[in-house]
């Protein structure tokens, strides 16, 4: 992996005028990991004393343009990235804060704060607390914090306790206290909550999903089912956020962007696994049918050959 290379060889062509060889572009870029993205960001400057990102910019459009300058950052400058993106404007897209807070690590969560405050200026939580309120900026500000439990170790008494008191704040009574669902699932290890999940099922024929799909609606419901659903198979969370963002009419390609590109390092190939699984054709299959040209070759490149 000779950066200084791949810098002079491939990228000289943002400095003339033959126009982008988008094939090239999926080469490098896609084929790369985070790191070595970083290296040859380093290099282009170096070498050009331009930014990368600033000559693509000029040389790509559309949605292809959007995957190219996501592989660009760093995992936290995209999440910070994504996160802004969800609250510029009119309307925020809650389901994009509630998916990224929800199903990052602690450790994620803080390096995207910091990140957030250098690139825009702004505190995290104070830009939520701007954007949305009730329950659901309560459970957003729980999972900002970066507090939850990380431990693998269960406690079986108190699973069985926490179990009984979402038993007890829910179903069994008439109005949900949301209060105590936000506070265990905000709180509690994804490994705990899985054995918290399975003691309910003791005190309810239905299991919690079902009794929150019942009891609540909206943009809360959705944050809470995230991390129900994380919490008890996280790649079979984001198979199933694919899988709807190219369902009837349309594609959505932010989401199919941002899971591509945040999970690429992480755990595509469990989710592509759990894809073809869930819905009974490879996710590969779903692209090409729902996407098309460079966009379509990037998003492959990025699930590899499996």
């Amino acid at each position: 992996f000779n950066i200084f290379y791949l810098v002079s060889s491939h990228f000289r062509l943002f400095s003339s005028h033959e126009g982008v060889d988008e094939a090239t572009i999926v080469e490098v870029i896609a084929k790369r990991s985070n790191a070595q993205r970083q290296q040859i960001k380093e290099a282009y400057q170096q070498s050009t004393g331009k930014p990368l990102a600033d000559a693509l910019k000029k040389a790509l459009k559309s949605d292809f343009e959007e995957v190219v300058l996501a592989l660009l950052m760093t995992p936290p400058e995209y999440d910070a990235f994504e996160m802004k993106r969800a609250m510029k404007g009119l309307g925020t897209k809650e389901a994009v804060l509630s998916e990224i807070l929800g199903t990052r690590s602690n450790k994620e969560i803080t390096a995207m704060k910091n990140t957030f405050k250098e690139d825009y200026g702004q505190l995290l939580d104070e830009q939520i607390k701007g954007e949305v309120s009730g329950d659901l900026e309560n459970t957003l500000l729980a999972l900002c914090k970066a507090t939850r439990s990380e431990d693998h170790n269960i406690d079986d008494g108190l699973a069985k306790s926490d179990a009984k008191a979402l038993f007890e704040a829910g179903e069994n009574r008439v109005g949900t206290v949301c209060s105590v669902l936000i506070d265990v699932l905000t709180t509690r290890s994804e490994a705990q909550l899985c054995k918290i999940f399975q003691h309910y099922g003791k005190y309810s024929k239905q299991g919690l999903a079902k009794v929150l799909e019942s009891e609540l609606h909206g943009d809360l419901e959705d944050c809470l089912m995230a991390l129900v659903k994380s919490a008890w198979n996280k790649p079979a969370f984001f198979a199933e956020k694919l899988h709807l963002a190219m369902k009837g009419l349309g594609t959505n390609t932010d989401t199919l962007t941002r899971i591509l590109v945040s999970r690429s390092e992480i755990d595509l190939l469990k989710i592509i696994q759990e894809y073809k699984r869930m819905y009974g054709k490879p996710l590969q299959e779903a692209i090409l049918q729902e996407t098309s040209g460079d966009y379509e070759k990037i998003l492959l490149t990025l699930c590899g050959t499996q």
